[in-house]
């Protein structure tokens, strides 16, 4: 039905015409979110996890394009360009920032102590001096840590399940990545408890780059006995190719904290879902976007885990994979 002219304009002057109406609404604040990441742009698990943060944040109504602008970076594992892309994220201004692994999470730290930063990923954040307390972490910081000091001994104990025979476990980190204090002295109490415990000699194995990771898996394989666990790392993460390459030439058993260094060729890994720890930032972001105070949320754990095993990888080590890694293991890969 047409609208008479005389009703048309009576209901312009009212404000009620609908069309002008909607328009005259004001427009929904577009909120800044700032995340980096600690993989490089060629790592296609950088948007898996930013893919699935975003869903999450959509599921929660905040749309990318509509109340939500993504400003993502991403580090490489290098710890200098951490720190600028951290500087540079900050510069812009966001309304809160996501942080992917303690490295970021220290370098914003650095940055700002009124912008809301969200970590994720990151090792005892009381140990590394993130937070104050777990409960309460005070500041501008919290979100989800990754693992438990204990994880440490974990990991001895399902490399040595798998290779028995080993004599010597070297223990592999880049120093330069790591924030004050380090993760190493974090990690090394459980280590060297279960080391005592199973007669097996830890070394420590500081790398650099490609060149030290070959040099300190060759120096294991040279002699029968010798394993390697990778530490949780992002440095180490972007070099994992490299890393399982050469475990896989010189004949060295490895375990690795993360499955895709298995999906590369790796031996064995047992670690957290970090897809799910992404997912729940989400919830942590909108939280703060509505009004919650960071200091006022908790720091999580995770609440999923994974084991993964390569049997290509075992059977060309010459390991036979036990009962008890296979029926634990979320992941078999043949």
């Amino acid at each position: 039905m047409k609208m008479r002219r005389r009703e048309f304009i009576a209901a312009l002057a009212s404000g009620v015409a609908w069309p002008l109406a909607v328009r005259a609404q004001p427009a929904e604040r577009v909120r800044r979110i700032g995340v980096l990441m600690s993989y490089d742009e060629h790592d296609p698990w950088a948007k898996t996890y930013s893919s699935a943060f975003t869903q999450a944040l959509a599921d929660l109504g905040w749309t990318v394009g509509r109340n939500v602008r993504m400003d993502l970076r991403l580090a490489g594992g290098d710890i200098n360009r951490t720190r600028a892309l951290a500087q540079e994220l900050v510069g812009l201004q966001p309304d809160i920032i996501v942080s992917h692994g303690t490295p970021a999470t220290a370098a914003f730290q650095r940055e700002t102590r009124t912008i809301p930063i969200v970590m994720v990923n990151v090792a005892d954040p009381v140990a590394t001096g993130l937070v104050a307390k777990l409960n309460q972490p005070g500041g501008n910081t919290t979100g989800f840590a990754n693992l438990e000091v204990s994880m440490g001994g974990k990991w001895l104990e399902l490399l040595l399940e798998i290779a028995p025979g080993l004599k010597r476990v070297a223990i592999m980190f880049n120093p330069d990545s790591q924030p004050e204090p380090a993760l190493v002295p974090i990690f090394m109490p459980s280590l060297e408890t279960a080391a005592r415990s199973f007669k097996i000699v830890p070394i420590i194995a500081p790398v650099h780059g490609d060149g030290e990771i070959e040099t300190a898996i060759v120096a294991l394989g040279r002699e029968p006995g010798g394993g390697l666990f990778v530490m949780p790392d992002g440095f180490l993460q972007v070099h994992r190719v490299p890393i399982t390459s050469a475990a896989a030439r010189y004949n060295v058993p490895a375990v690795y904290p993360r499955f895709d260094f298995v999906r590369d060729g790796g031996l064995l890994s047992y670690g957290i879902d970090v897809l799910d720890l992404f997912r729940r930032a989400a919830t942590y972001v909108d939280r703060i976007l509505r009004g919650a105070k960071p200091a006022d949320l908790p720091v999580q754990f995770p609440t999923k885990f994974e084991m993964v095993v390569n049997l290509k990888t075992a059977k060309a080590l010459g390991l036979a994979v036990p009962p008890s890694i296979l029926l634990r293991a979320d992941e078999v890969i043949e």
